[in-house]
């Protein structure tokens, strides 16, 4: 590999974790070795590319548009040499964004068929419950639920998720079982971070439609925590069937109006605009609809 390609890709690495120390770590380099290469591109460049200080190092304007530059011809070489070799083998890092609940429960179990495909290819898993940047934060892939407000971003759809109403059996022997939307108003509710922004539940039934508003006792930010405190007994909860489907298996969680509909939610996988896509990227997502299809 020549010397300003390497820099090219510890430029990116370095961009992406914020630091050099991190970056030196991951390309099994010294840290001044690091900061040695990246000066040396800045100087063939002409340009800043970094802002250093005691805690951080972040891209400069200069940087950040000569990150999405390079990242694109980066991407493209990636392409190529997937091509040339003509095996289908996946190499380097696939980056993934995906909210932890679903890494935990859907993501994860189905990643050991595709990395045995793949045995060259490493995956690093971003859980987090908010929606990552994908440029910002090198994300080469994420996994999405609901509408999708970046038109311009490059999605695919993998599936829907029907949402259901849930709660543990101890709770609906103390606070009692709801007979209809309208009995919710009574009961504790367990917010999470899919509904923090909404002002009530909307349900339909033979063309009807009926809305509750939605008045959290226990409000959460991390899907996953929604699901565990409603088998604590907590309240009831809104979740996909994806967030609680072994619950409801083993009898920890029933579902609660089965017979009214919530609004499903879609699941996207999503690449950054801009960004030509890595061909792990492309084969990542196309596992993952098959995986989801036939759930």
């Amino acid at each position: 590999m020549s010397d300003r390609l390497y820099a090219l890709r510890l430029f990116a690495r370095v961009a992406r974790a914020g630091s050099f120390s991190r970056a030196a770590k991951e390309m099994h380099l010294s840290q001044p070795s690091v900061s040695r290469i990246i000066s040396t591109l800045e100087g063939e460049v002409g340009a800043a590319l970094f802002t250093r200080t005691t805690r951080a190092v972040t891209l400069t304007e200069a940087g950040a548009d000569y990150l999405s530059r390079v990242e694109r011809i980066l991407a493209e070489l990636e392409e190529a040499d997937h091509a040339v070799r003509g095996t289908g083998e996946l190499r380097g890092i696939l980056r993934v964004g995906v909210a932890t609940s679903f890494a935990i429960r859907e993501v994860i179990p189905h990643l050991p068929a595709f990395m045995q495909r793949h045995p060259a290819l490493k995956i690093e898993l971003q859980m987090s419950d908010r929606r990552q940047n994908l440029v910002v934060e090198g994300v080469d892939v994420a996994l999405r639920f609901g509408a999708l407000p970046d038109s311009s971003a490059l999605a695919k759809r993998l599936g829907t998720s029907v949402r259901l109403l849930v709660a543990s059996p101890e709770y609906l022997a103390r606070a009692g079982t709801p007979a209809s939307p309208l009995d919710l108003s009574a009961h504790a509710i367990i917010v999470g971070p899919a509904a923090s922004g909404q002002i009530g539940w909307t349900f339909r039934r033979d063309g009807r439609e009926t809305s509750v508003a939605v008045d959290g006792r226990l409000l959460v930010n991390v899907n996953e925590a929604v699901t565990v405190a409603a088998v604590a007994g907590l309240g009831i909860a809104s979740t996909g069937t994806w967030g609680c489907r072994a619950e409801l298996a083993d009898g920890r969680l029933i579902q609660l109006l089965a017979d009214w509909e919530m609004e499903p939610v879609e699941v996207h996988a999503v690449l950054a605009a801009g960004r030509a896509a890595k061909p792990s990227a492309r084969a990542f997502t196309a596992y993952l609809a098959d995986v989801f299809r036939a759930m």
